[in-house]
């Protein structure tokens, strides 16, 4: 059954299963997936069944909803995809039904014995799902501003800068949204998105948009300056 992992800095908190044809995410208790934290509207998304597909619906929440480092309206949903609510994400967990199927017939009638061919196009897939992201390390070194610490390794799939007591680089001032940007770790590298209708900059350059992080940029989010590494 399709299902997704809610999770807090890559720790698993619960496995729900989409087994509704809505299912509404947020901080509310009357939401089937509750999420108690400030940076989460009463009623922030919901997930809906669309035949053998899901999709996921933004309910005008005040910080958004991303996708895979994208903040999004509506989208549909793919296995392996990264929804970022708040602090918090859930990674979907839903192999397409088509594809179990179509598997299932390849393999319907063969003995154990017979090796199976897997055109290039499906070994490509299986290669880039099994590539883990920490081939790539990198990290933030603080060079203006006052943070709790000086150097940030971003080991997470999704790190979050903000004012929120549970981001992982926390910024300080009355103003300081609670999500401000949102740092996302792919097997290539990583991206920074704006949040909450922010933006940051990167070399004295407004980033409104999605931007693929560099060895060496400067990034500046609220009261912090920050150069971005990527280790040996």
């Amino acid at each position: 059954m399709a299902r997704v992992l809610l999770k807090f800095k890559d720790a698993l908190i619960k496995e729900i299963p989409l087994d509704k044809p809505v299912i509404t995410i947020g901080r509310k208790a009357e939401n089937d997936i509750v999420i108690d934290n400030q940076a989460v509207s009463g009623f922030h998304a919901k997930i809906l069944a669309e035949g053998e597909a899901f999709a996921i619906e933004d309910l005008g929440s005040l910080n958004g909803t991303f996708v895979n480092g994208q903040r999004v309206t509506k989208i549909d949903l793919d296995n392996g995809d990264i929804v970022l609510i708040g602090i918090h994400s859930l990674e979907v967990d839903c192999p397409s039904r088509k594809e179990a199927d179509k598997m299932a017939q390849a393999v319907r009638g063969r003995s154990m014995d017979e090796t199976m061919v897997i055109d290039p196009a499906s070994q490509k897939r299986m290669l880039e799902a099994t590539t883990k992201a920490e081939d790539v390390l990198g990290g933030f070194v603080v060079v203006e501003g006052s943070a709790e610490k000086r150097e940030y390794e971003l080991k997470d799939r999704v790190v979050t800068i903000g004012k929120d007591e549970s981001a992982a680089i926390r910024l300080k001032g009355f103003f300081a949204p609670a999500v401000a940007a949102l740092v996302n770790r792919r097997k290539e590298g990583y991206f920074m998105t704006p949040a909450s209708g922010k933006s940051f900059k990167v070399n004295g350059q407004d980033v409104k948009t999605k931007y693929d992080l560099k060895d060496g940029d400067l990034v500046e989010v609220g009261n912090l300056k920050m150069q971005f590494f990527i280790k040996e």
